[in-house]
């Protein structure tokens, strides 16, 4: 298989990766064959996987403009993947040219094709971190450089808590997160979950099986489940909903009955 160009030197390009297949889905650009084979065969279980992931992206764009309609100009994105349209840099500072936003992942392809789309912004940064360790992300320079914890930041964890098993602690991660920001942060969270989706539970079943192929199982957790990362923090009306529900720009968003899979939420830290 050739490399192509944009592909830093050192990752195994024969493995799928989380983040290229959501970038598949999305339409982008910067994803190999593997990837898409794994993105087509948990399409043939679940075909609308597309469109959840581009409503994913819509909640994620609203929330955006919801934190800087309250106030809050600092955004920490965990698992931001590889950029595509609409990024969180942009709608932020297409609303406030000096917001500030740090990127998180730990995806070879997202932190070099985000550093490359960063270049000359002097507002907004990678960091290669693991959300399972709060503390690499926080202590690190680039957090330093860019974000005022004694103010209120918008923690974005979208579409990336169903990747971490409960032995990872995610609750626990998510907790040490909140204890870091100041009151008035904003905690903007998306989750998979089996509650909406239009399909039997044994074809979700299988494309949620396809993860666990490639060594990147899914979690799905139910509302419940998901309501616990919220735990220290006041929920935002209308609450934790399915992502079309959370403040459409209108009341015809979103028709496809595979964009009300899964739950979108945001809280604020009292």
């Amino acid at each position: 298989m050739e490399r192509p160009a944009w592909a830093p030197q050192g990752i195994d390009i024969s493995m799928p990766s989380v983040s290229r297949i959501y970038d598949y889905y999305l339409g982008g650009s910067h994803n190999f064959e593997v990837d898409r084979e794994a993105a087509r065969k948990a399409m043939g279980f679940m075909p609308g996987l597309p469109t959840i992931m581009k409503t994913n992206r819509a909640f994620m764009r609203r929330a955006v403009k919801f934190a800087l309609d309250e106030g809050i100009t600092q955004f920490l994105d965990i698992g931001s993947g590889i950029p595509t349209y609409g990024n969180v840099h942009e709608v932020a500072q297409a609303g406030d040219p000096e917001a500030r936003v740090l990127y998180v992942d730990h995806d070879p392809v997202a932190v070099a094709h985000s550093q490359a789309v960063l270049d000359g912004n002097d507002n907004a940064a990678i960091v290669n971190a693991d959300l399972r360790k709060p503390g690499q992300i926080l202590n690190s320079p680039e957090a330093g450089q860019l974000l005022d914890l004694e103010r209120p930041v918008a923690l974005l964890l979208v579409f990336v808590l169903h990747f971490l098993e409960d032995e990872d602690d995610p609750y626990g991660a998510v907790a040490e997160l909140r204890d870091a920001l100041a009151p008035g942060s904003l905690l903007v969270l998306t989750h998979a979950s089996y509650d909406g989706v239009p399909l039997p539970q044994e074809r979700t079943g299988a494309a949620v099986a396809v993860y666990k192929d490639i060594r990147n199982p899914l979690v799905m957790r139910t509302r419940e489940q998901t309501a616990r990362f919220f735990d220290g923090f006041e929920m935002v009306a209308p609450g934790l909903v399915s992502m079309p529900h959370w403040r459409p720009d209108s009341p015809a968003d979103q028709e496809d009955p595979y964009a009300f899979s899964g739950f979108g939420g945001v809280g604020r830290k009292a």
